[in-house]
């Protein structure tokens, strides 16, 4: 885990590492763990942190600048952009709802029912995801 920021890189993962810091700080973001105007480690600070390349790290802020997520400033470094309620509230629930769809595609791969899979997640729902 980064000291910097709370990411985990996973060297197994087929995810390139690129989009595990995007995601990662996508969800921090949107989360409202890293609010707007936060300052943002820079490039290479971030890359020794995850020992991972300056052109890794440059290429997830570049795709998260580019989708409105952060913003750099010439010469002050790079941060965290503003995003309207709306837009925070969707992406949230856009995340939310494409983990929900990976589960239910999961087990009706592995045979479950309609029923047992609402039983699960009913379960799962009452333990508070635990």
């Amino acid at each position: 885990m980064s000291s910097l920021l709370p990411i985990t890189i996973d060297d197994m993962s087929r995810t390139p590492i690129y989009d595990q810091i995007e995601a990662q700080i996508k969800t921090l973001i949107i989360s409202g763990n890293l609010p707007p105007g936060t300052a943002l480690p820079s490039i290479r600070k971030l890359a020794t942190s995850l020992s991972c390349s300056v052109i890794t790290t440059r290429r997830s802020y570049q795709n998260l600048e580019q989708k409105g997520y952060i913003k750099t400033v010439q010469g002050k470094g790079t941060f965290v952009n503003e995003m309207a309620q709306t837009d925070q509230t969707k992406q949230k629930e856009e995340a939310v709802e494409s983990g929900l769809k990976q589960a239910i595609e999961s087990g009706f791969r592995y045979g479950f029912t309609t029923e047992e899979l609402e039983a699960m997640f009913l379960k799962l729902l009452r333990q508070g995801g635990n």
